[in-house]
């Protein structure tokens, strides 16, 4: 596809969108409900594995939409079942082996979700991108920074739209937070510290049905082993980046944003302490210190992943000399805490009345509190963020990308901003590799 008639057909369908935005709100309903248009956009999906699968049950909650093609290598597994599942939706598909049969044969398509394993990533994009087509592509951009670069660059010049799979910045509730409280109503005062992680259970290596496994040339064909590797990629270094890029990722994304700043350096230490280094190449455990310099002065970051148990899920917790917010993609997690000695107590009733923040649950304190210090023994009043989500995780960010393709909102995460984060994340398996405190250059951050 052409630059023009890319453009000529973003045009129709900007028109379209602006004609019927309340439709663009709608959910799509019971299976097969939902009546496909003219101006429905075109969209295939390569790589229909789990994350795969997370991202069309999203979609299928977006109306506007038209799947055309599915793509993935294991025949008789993933692809077999995301085409059942789009065509219980009244979607008419093609299904492919190898995507580049797909950007061969489906002409008209506007958008790509690209859901393969990272080291597939830059390969897959840039050929979409380079055919004219819009690009959704899952984190990490890709396991080597020049690849990454070249993605965003590749977009730029194309004038086609990538978007990053970091989802949490569409996410209502964080977009909340960053530009409600933490923006406007400065309502923790000057940031310190912070406190996140992702963690865990042991789980055992991804199997397979027996009775279905791809045959042995095709997985040779697309850069896989066996089976085994190919279900388990994100462990092994040729493929994946481990529990820092699948699970932190995410997360160091998130205090870059919301700190307005790039890490200064960070310092790490991780190892395969748990699981067959055999099998798992990459490190189950990884604890990191960072450092960013902001314009209130120096923010440090004490972040861990690991997945050997799962105490306390996944959170991110900004502490300020004013108080605290913790929040979490987990719609069931999430509040901010005043501190007692906090001189702008007032204040908070203004946010209330807002509707920033709900009014406060006061916590109970301990029986023997009488006579005690009060700023070490009564746990401050919990206000929970005045935001929900009750949609899929994924939604938001999709609905921001097709959106975007439509010329009705700008992308949320486009590549330049996930390459800055890759270029955070990526550093931190070599700190622990190096065993040394590893600082950032303001240039690697540029595209």
């Amino acid at each position: 596809m052409n630059e023009k008639k890319t453009m000529n057909r973003r045009s129709f369908l900007t028109m379209s969108a602006a004609a019927s935005a309340g439709l663009m709100l709608s959910k799509s309903g019971k299976a097969g409900s939902t009546p496909l248009s003219s101006n429905d956009l075109n969209v295939a999906i390569i790589g229909t594995g789990a994350q795969g699968q997370v991202l069309l049950d999203a979609c299928l909650n977006i109306p506007g939409l038209r799947f055309r093609a599915v793509c993935d290598i294991w025949a008789d597994w993933n692809r077999k079942r995301a085409a059942r599942l789009l065509q219980k939706y009244g979607h008419q598909v093609n299904e492919y082996e190898d995507y580049r049969d797909l950007l061969a044969k489906e002409k008209d398509l506007d958008a790509v979700l690209i859901a393969t394993p990272d080291f597939w990533h830059h390969r897959h994009a840039m050929d979409c991108l380079e055919a004219g087509v819009n690009v959704y592509c899952e984190k990490e951009m890709s396991t080597d920074l020049i690849k990454a670069r070249e993605m965003a660059l590749t977009a730029r010049r194309t004038g086609t739209l990538l978007q990053i799979g970091h989802q949490r910045r569409s996410n209502p509730r964080y977009i909340h937070c960053y530009k409600k409280l933490l923006t406007e109503a400065k309502i923790l005062g000057r940031i310190t510290t912070i406190n996140a992680q992702w963690n865990r259970a042991v789980q055992e290596d991804i199997g397979w049905p027996k009775k279905y496994p791809i045959k042995q040339d095709i997985l040779k064909k697309y850069g896989f082993d066996n089976m085994l590797q190919f279900r388990n990629w994100r462990w092994y270094k040729q493929m994946g980046g481990g529990a820092i890029v699948d699970l932190g990722s995410h997360q160091i994304d998130i205090f870059s944003w919301f700190l307005n700043a790039r890490p200064k350096s960070v310092m790490a230490s991780g190892g395969t302490d748990y699981y067959a280094k055999k099998t798992h190449e990459w490190y189950d455990t990884v604890q990191t210190l960072w450092e960013y310099d902001t314009n209130e002065g120096v923010v440090r970051v004490f972040y861990q992943t690991i997945t050997t148990n799962s105490s306390q899920g996944y959170f991110e917790t900004f502490m300020g000399d004013e108080g605290t917010l913790q929040i979490s993609e987990s719609a069931s997690r999430g509040a901010v805490y005043r501190e007692v000695s906090n001189p702008n107590a007032p204040l908070w009733d203004k946010w209330i009345k807002m509707g920033y923040i709900t009014a406060p649950q006061v916590m109970a304190q301990p029986a023997n509190a009488a006579g005690l210090d009060v700023r070490e023994t009564v746990a401050p009043p919990k206000h929970d963020i005045a935001v929900e989500m009750n949609v899929p995780y994924h939604q938001p960010h999709l609905e921001n990308f097709f959106n975007a393709v439509r010329g009705l909102e700008e992308l949320n995460c486009p590549g330049e901003v996930g390459y800055e984060t890759a270029v955070s994340v990526l550093k931190v398996n070599q700190a622990v590799e190096t065993g040394r405190r590893l600082f950032f250059k303001p240039e690697e951050f540029q595209v």
